[in-house]
């Protein structure tokens, strides 16, 4: 009888040492996403019978290890690097690649974002505490560190092919050091799942990690840990004490966002309206309506106005051409607000639609802050492949150079379409996807060109005006839905007859509320959080029931916590 060949066994790398504390935002991704994986997997593993054999046959030993971020861009990878197509194995499940290029042996495998998370050494409910470390994250996660332990122990070299950003290197990093018991390994850098991009950045890969991005990203992690748990634990403390019982959280930057929000209602509730006129003259040529330019808050001022009727003045019309240039193209934050103004997208919503997109290999990393769109992304060729499903709008590429915008990011260009053919889009897929093609189309096409007119009419030393505008030309207009309201006004000069003046009675309205997009806006123009973290920290905040609405109201349970910081943690409050 033959002896059975030795399958491989994955080693046991972590006892069950408990899942520990943990909190956002250890990006862990959720069940619909995990489905979405496995199904993935699921279509392109072959029958059990083969993966059998495959398991059988001898292990492969000296070969290069290409540690990814998520299962989707291990196989984008792979079918990039390999000369002919790679042979997909899985152990216990969890799927990997093998190739060969150059002559070279590679195995491409992956974690699924994060595999581990920080914790206290021994696990209590005392605070505070500040003795933590980096444990192995618990369920799924543990299967995904186990076949990465195998496969490392075989392999000659390591390159770490995770998101080129904060949180990437800190997925590689940890990998590297606790999983391949490694301190240094090749890096790709890379910002889309296409095959040219992903050669060239073998081809130019970096001798060493980015440890000042794994560091940061470690550091903001301890900083995170020991602000929540700590801040947490304290609140929940107090809550016990009170009779009650809730999950309360609190964090370096959910502080300050919340007490962003609660500022704002506290401005809302206190404000008093008081009231105050406008000024409106109706001239008989045109029937037209112009403004006095200030707003006056005493009745009997306004009042005073009334004696114009029946009187003459003097009218003055001005005209500008004025040219209206391409908005630049798409940082994530831009992006989040224009996907909330067109289809009501929360930010993590947007956040969640763009990664898929990246992960499908259609748009570039959209974790960026920049709004650049370097000429060798291939710009070219990009419109070249645009022109299959965007003919039409195309044709209005006419510039030579893009428009870009200030912001810069020193690891990613702006987000733009790589040209690559979408398959099966859900509906906001589709969505944002064509959002994020016309705008940078957009980026190509000629400036806009308006006529702005201005009717200006004097008399007793009062000017009163009225503007209106027309598109001459369309220019971008045409491919960007951006929306231009136009208001044609006749020429109107000389001597005007006053048939009527009417007071229009208003009141001051209070500081309008936040929206989840104008709230992650914000929390970027003070420096707080990340790309990647603002709009969980905003979902957080509902999550907890410290805000409420699309117009976000703080709740009591908010408006407490904010005051209990205030009392006794004001530092975990500031905004700047």
């Amino acid at each position: 009888m033959p002896k059975k060949s030795k399958k491989a066994k994955v080693d046991k790398i972590f006892e069950d040492t408990g899942e520990g504390y943990i909190i956002p935002p250890l990006q862990r991704p959720p069940l619909h996403e995990i489905e979405k994986i496995e199904k993935i997997e699921r279509g392109l593993e072959k029958d059990k019978e083969e993966i059998k054999e495959e398991k059988e046959k001898p292990e492969l030993k000296n070969y290069t290890l290409v540690i990814c971020e998520k299962p989707q861009a291990a196989m984008k990878i792979a079918f990039a690097l390999a000369e002919n197509a790679p042979l997909k194995k899985n152990i216990a499940g969890v799927p990997y690649w093998e190739l060969e290029r150059e002559g070279k042996k590679f195995v491409v495998a992956s974690a699924v974002g994060h595999l581990f998370g920080l914790a206290e050494k021994e696990k209590t409910q005392r605070w505070p505490v500040f003795e933590i470390e980096w444990k192995p994250l618990a369920s799924f996660a543990r299967k995904y560190a186990n076949v990465l332990s195998h496969l490392a122990k075989n392999a000659s070299q390591f390159i770490i092919a995770c998101d080129y950003d904060v949180e990437g290197e800190l997925i590689g990093f940890n990998v590297l050091r606790f999983i391949c018991k490694q301190q240094d390994a090749l890096r790709m850098k890379f910002s889309t799942l296409t095959k040219p991009d992903l050669v060239g950045s073998y081809k130019n890969i970096l001798e060493h990690l980015d440890f000042g991005q794994a560091y940061a990203g470690e550091t903001r992690h301890y900083l995170d840990w020991l602000y929540g748990i700590n801040l947490s634990r304290a609140l929940m403390e107090a809550i016990k004490k009170a009779g009650s019982y809730r999950i309360m959280s609190i964090g370096r930057v959910q502080g300050p966002a919340l007490a962003l929000v609660v500022q704002r209602e506290k401005e809302i509730k206190a404000f008093k309206p008081k009231p105050y006129w406008q000024i409106f003259l109706f001239l008989s040529e045109h029937e037209l309506k112009v403004r006095y330019g200030k707003d006056i808050f005493k009745k009997s001022e306004a009042e005073k106005f009334l004696k114009l009727k029946g009187k003459r003045a003097e009218a003055k019309t001005v005209k500008e051409e004025k040219e209206l240039l391409p908005l630049p193209p798409f940082d994530l934050t831009s992006l989040q607000l224009e996907a909330y103004k067109f289809f009501g997208f929360s930010p993590a919503q947007t956040l969640a639609i763009a990664q898929n997109l990246y992960l499908q290999g259609l748009i570039s990393y959209p974790r960026t802050s920049s709004q650049k769109l370097p000429f060798t992304i291939g710009q070219k060729r990009i419109l070249e492949k645009l022109q299959v499903l965007y003919s039409k709008y195309v044709s209005f590429a006419t510039r030579k150079k893009p428009i870009e915008g200030k912001k810069t990011d020193p690891a990613h260009p702006a987000i733009f379409p790589t040209g690559e053919e979408p398959e099966k889009l859900s509906q906001q897929e589709k969505q944002l996807y064509d959002l994020i093609v016309r705008r940078f189309i957009a980026c190509f096409c000629d400036n806009a060109l308006l006529e702005q007119k201005k009717i200006i009419v004097k008399i007793e030393r009062k000017e009163f005006s009225t503007e209106g505008s027309r598109i001459l030309k369309k220019g971008w207009l045409e491919v960007y839905p951006h929306r231009i309201d136009e208001r044609i006004l006749p020429d109107v000069n000389g001597k005007v007859a006053i048939k009527d003046v009417r007071l229009e009675e208003k009141e001051t309205q209070p500081p309008k509320r936040y929206s989840a997009a104008s709230l992650v806006s914000e929390l970027e123009k003070r420096g707080l959080g990340t790309k990647a973290t603002r709009a969980i920290i905003v979902d957080t905040l509902y999550k907890r029931g410290y805000i409420i609405g699309r117009a976000i109201e703080a709740t009591k349970i908010g408006m407490s916590v904010n005051e209990a910081l205030e009392k006794n943690c004001p530092l975990s409050l500031m905004k700047n």
